[in-house]
């Protein structure tokens, strides 16, 4: 079964550069991983929806995706603001990448809820330094 790993945070905070990071060092692992990044998901399914529903259907698409991939790990990269579309994609580990105060969208910035929970909080803009730590401790 797909692993999914949610890389969350604001717009601009890093989560696909550490999405990139991640994937190079399971891969150097040996481990079969795919990356799902929000926007190309976005582009494929031509969906700029980003109600409420909106995003709830995203969360619900990306781990339909992960859900179809034979890897080990699946990626997967949003901005997820909403606590309801952590919970809907239920992931087994949430990376909150928290390197920025606000992002470049008003409405995703008075929208995003801080995680209350989450496996790794990136703290600074050191996306192979974060991948490392990651890596060593979801690896088993």
């Amino acid at each position: 079964m797909t692993k999914r790993i949610l890389i969350m945070g604001l717009p601009g905070s890093g989560k696909t550069t550490l999405a990139e990071s991640l994937k190079k060092e399971l891969l150097k692992a040996n481990k079969s991983v795919v990356w799902f990044n929000a926007d190309d998901i976005r582009k494929q399914y031509n969906d700029w929806d980003f109600s409420h529903e909106g995003r709830l259907r995203q969360a619900g698409r990306m781990k339909i995706l992960t859900g179809l991939s034979l890897a080990e790990f699946a990626i997967c990269d949003f901005i997820a603001p909403l606590k309801e579309q952590r919970e809907l994609f239920d992931a087994a580990w949430t990376v909150w990448v928290d390197t920025i105060t606000e992002g470049r969208f008003a409405d995703t910035n008075q929208m995003f809820v801080p995680p209350e929970t989450y496996d790794f909080r990136v703290t600074e803009q050191d996306s192979e330094r974060w991948a490392n730590i990651i890596v060593s401790q979801i690896i088993e």
